[in-house]
């Protein structure tokens, strides 16, 4: 169910978002695409299709990380002896083709809110633990690409999410300050990414709701980009649309 304006006026009031961000800064997947099922299943067939194990458990730590940090938490939990670059390699590979077999969805809201930001002149960016290449063709495959003044991929960056370099990199690239910048988010990593780099954030929950400990933060979780667009209205400075 979505909010009214009501009470998400309330719920900016009771943050720190109180008037209009000079740009917005996305996640892709999780966020944008619904990518998330599909690289949660290609985990266990492509540890299935080299003859290993996965422990689904490790899954949700592996949601908003890049791939270098991905292949770490993989190996910390299944221990050295564990085959983690073939098990890289044939996700890659399993991955690609689930998306091939079944393609990729917008998450519903996605059109409304970029066209209404388009109609504001807010400059947009995509921040995205995954690697560049990747998430140019993601991008575009879906029709996304030319809707964003930048793109930074996971390897433009020294550190991954919940290290803020991503978004840094994304704000210098669009020209707007960090702190005049918002960030939109599913995952927490990336939300802890956006509050150590100085920016506000909204997280729409994909697979996984916000820990307790992250709730205790500065930041506005909604049930979706519908959502998102509908408290932007409510904020001062924005020109009637």
């Amino acid at each position: 169910m979505r909010a009214g304006n009501t009470s998400l006026a309330t719920a900016a009031r009771n943050t720190r978002l109180a008037m209009r961000p000079a740009a917005m800064i996305f996640d892709m997947d999780g966020l944008m695409l619904d990518t998330e099922p599909l690289a949660a299943r290609a985990w266990t067939d492509a540890a299935g299709a080299i003859g290993v194990v996965f422990d689904e458990a490790v899954k949700l730590r592996l949601v908003g990380r890049n791939f270098p940090d991905c292949e770490r938490l993989i190996r910390e939990h299944h221990g050295h002896d564990y085959p983690v670059a073939d098990l890289m390699r044939s996700w890659q590979k399993t991955y690609d083709a689930i998306v091939a077999r079944e393609g990729i969805s917008r998450k519903a809201g996605l059109t409304e809110l970029l066209d209404w930001l388009d109609l504001q002149r807010i400059p947009k960016a995509v921040a995205t633990s995954t690697r560049r290449a990747r998430a140019e063709a993601r991008l575009h495959h879906t029709g996304l690409r030319n809707r964003f003044d930048a793109l930074v991929g996971g390897d433009d960056v020294a550190r991954g999410k919940p290290s803020p370099d991503i978004f840094l990199e994304a704000s210098a690239r669009l020209g707007v300050p960090a702190v005049q910048c918002v960030v939109l988010e599913d995952s927490e990593p990336g939300v802890r990414a956006a509050l150590a780099g100085g920016m506000f954030a909204i997280m729409v929950p994909d697979l996984q709701a916000p820990s307790a400990a992250l709730l205790e933060r500065d930041v506005l979780v909604l049930p979706s980009l519908f959502d998102v667009r509908e408290l932007l209205q409510t904020l001062r400075g924005y020109a009637p649309a």
